[in-house]
C-alpha cells in the first residue's frame, strides 16, 4: 500500500442530538439539499474545513444545518464510522457527536439542508432506508448508549431543565427507556443514590393539591448501584414482561 493511499480518506462529522419533547425521545432530522440522498432525511453533519478540529466542524455544521447553538447542548464525541462504502462518493470517516438538551427549540434550516425538524427516535428506527448514508446505525448506536448510560450514569439529568421535579426526571427514564417505572421505587432509589439530585429548597407550582420538590443535578456522574430497567406492571400481562426487565 503506497503512502497516497493510507491517507485517502476525507473526515466528516455526524450529529445525533437527541431531546425529550411531546413525551417522545425525539432526533434532530435534515432533508438533503443536495446529491447524494438528494431530498432524503439525515443526520446534520459535514465535512470538516481548512484550519477547523473536529469539535469546531461539529459546533459549525449544528449552527449551519439547524441553527442550534452547540455551547448551549451537552455534547460528547461519541463514535468514529468507517466503512469504506459508507459513501457513495468515496471514503469518508465520520466522527459521530451526540448532544442531549432538554425540549429544544424548533430547528431553522440553512447550509446542505433543505429543511430541519424533530422526528421520533421509534420512527426513524423502524425502518433501516429511511436515513441517508449509515444514519440509522449511527442513530441505532446512539439511541441504545444513551439508554444504556441512563442505568449507570446520571446522564438522564440533562434532558432536564435546570430545577426539576423527581416525577419529570422519571419521565425522563419511562421516555427514553420506552418503559413505565414504579413511581414509589423510582422516588427512593434516585432521592438515596448519592450525589445524583440535590434539593432547591423549593416546590413545583401547582393547581391544587401538594406540591413537589424541587430539585437540582447534583455532584455525581456515575451511578451506585446502577439503575435497573424495571418495569412497573398494569396488569396481569404485563406481570411476565415486568419479571424479565427486572434481570437487565
Amino acid at each position: 500500500m503506497s503512502r497516497r493511499d493510507r491517507f485517502r480518506y476525507a473526515v466528516a462529522v455526524d450529529m445525533i442530538v437527541l431531546t425529550v419533547r411531546e413525551q417522545a425521545l425525539q432526533v434532530l432530522v435534515i432533508e438533503r439539499a443536495s446529491k447524494p440522498f438528494l431530498g432524503k432525511l439525515a443526520l446534520p453533519g459535514g465535512f470538516l474545513e481548512d484550519g477547523e478540529n473536529l469539535d469546531q466542524a461539529a459546533h459549525r455544521e449544528l449552527a449551519e444545518e439547524t441553527g442550534l447553538d452547540a455551547e448551549t447542548l451537552h455534547i460528547r464525541q461519541f463514535r468514529t464510522y468507517g466503512d469504506p462504502d459508507r459513501d457513495p462518493r468515496g471514503p469518508i470517516l465520520s466522527v459521530a457527536y451526540v448532544a442531549l438538551m432538554p425540549d429544544l427549540p424548533i430547528p431553522i434550516a440553512g447550509g446542505d439542508a433543505s429543511a430541519a425538524h424533530w422526528t421520533t427516535a421509534d420512527d426513524l428506527l423502524s425502518d433501516p432506508a429511511v436515513l441517508a448514508f449509515d444514519h440509522h446505525r449511527i442513530l441505532s448506536d446512539a439511541v441504545d448508549s444513551a439508554r444504556d448510560l441512563l442505568s449507570h450514569t446520571t446522564l438522564a439529568t440533562t434532558f432536564c431543565p435546570p430545577e426539576f421535579t423527581i416525577s419529570q426526571l422519571r419521565e425522563v427514564y419511562e421516555t427514553v427507556w420506552g418503559i413505565e417505572l414504579d413511581p414509589s421505587n423510582f422516588h427512593r432509589k434516585i432521592t438515596r443514590a448519592d450525589g445524583f439530585v440535590t434539593p432547591t429548597g423549593g416546590k413545583a407550582s401547582s393547581d391544587g393539591g401538594r406540591r413537589a420538590t424541587l430539585y437540582r443535578a447534583g455532584p455525581a456522574t456515575q451511578l451506585y448501584p446502577a439503575l435497573l430497567r424495571e418495569h412497573h406492571p398494569k396488569n396481569a400481562r404485563q406481570a411476565g414482561e415486568h419479571q424479565e426487565l427486572s434481570t437487565l
